[in-house]
């Protein structure tokens, strides 16, 4: 049983928990997923069953489109409303401030990774660092918003601030740190209050199924998810690809898609020693 499965996160359950009802529903323990959703987010989890468990680091490295709401005035320890409030302040906001400070975070920057996050420094996750009262220096990382609007009028409750955002971002952007630099450049704080996944790649919240309602008719097999040429499985060169061996490259192609009986064997890359061959990148039958 190999695929992909695209799962509709529901909130309060971990990315973990989706891997374990897979794992039990298909009895099979080649289950991954391909980029975490916390608890409080719902949305696109793509999860990989069987042999496909071998694109999780390829299928991890597509952008990501994010629906978020947020509450300008309040500050928490988690940055989101799940958290302990830290301050709390009157915050009055119009559109226009907010839509020309979203506008801004177009392009690269520097994101510090927010504390309550599965971020290693030393060996150590960042949210053991903040269970411990630890204090530590939080690492960046460069990311890039390629978009990001507005996507509600803005409302006003209890003198704070609130409104929702749509944006596509690349991999390893958090969102609730997003949330707290616009809050920083509005000159105020603010929090996360609810989160959607809703594309990671290819994947579109519209083809995902719920938890509860997967089979085996929704897994996508492994062909129609990479965008390689394909190549059906000739006499001669079965046995080299099978035993994952170098091969000529006479494909006009630097990636090659090997399939037989619409199930994928082996995917090739360019042979980074000969232009003129093919390696094996990703077995998914036979060798390696």
């Amino acid at each position: 049983m190999n695929g992909v499965l695209i799962i509709d996160k529901s909130k309060d359950i971990t990315s973990r928990d989706v891997v374990n009802t897979v794992v039990k529903k298909f009895n099979t323990k080649k289950v991954g997923h391909t980029g975490t959703l916390d608890p409080i987010a719902t949305g696109v989890l793509v999860v990989c069953v069987g042999s496909a468990t071998k694109l999780v680091d390829e299928l991890t490295c597509n952008d990501k489109e994010y629906i978020a709401s947020v509450e300008l005035g309040t500050l928490t320890d988690t940055l989101d409303n799940t958290g302990k409030t830290l301050k709390e302040e009157e915050c009055i906001k119009t559109k226009e401030e907010i839509i020309e400070v979203l506008n801004s975070f177009k392009g690269k920057y520097l994101q510090e990774v927010p504390i309550y996050s599965a971020v290693k420094i030393n060996g150590k996750k960042l949210y053991e660092y903040a269970r411990e009262n630890i204090e530590i220096e939080l690492p960046k990382r460069e990311v890039e918003i390629t978009d990001i609007e507005l996507i509600r009028d803005i409302e006003y409750h209890n003198n704070k601030t609130l409104f929702k955002f749509k944006c596509s971002v690349s991999k390893g952007t958090y969102i609730r740190s997003l949330i707290r630099d616009i809050a920083m450049k509005l000159n105020t704080i603010g929090i996360m209050t609810d989160l959607r996944r809703t594309r990671q790649g290819k994947f579109k919240i519209e083809d995902s199924v719920n938890l509860d309602n997967i089979s085996e008719n929704n897994l996508i097999n492994i062909i129609d998810i990479l965008d390689y040429k394909k190549i059906e499985l000739t006499s001669n060169v079965e046995k080299k690809v099978l035993n994952g061996a170098v091969i000529d490259n006479i494909y006009s192609s630097d990636e090659v898609l090997f399939i037989r009986n619409n199930e994928a064997i082996a995917l090739y890359k360019k042979y980074e020693k000969d232009d003129k061959k093919l390696k094996p990148y990703k077995m998914f039958k036979g060798g390696r």
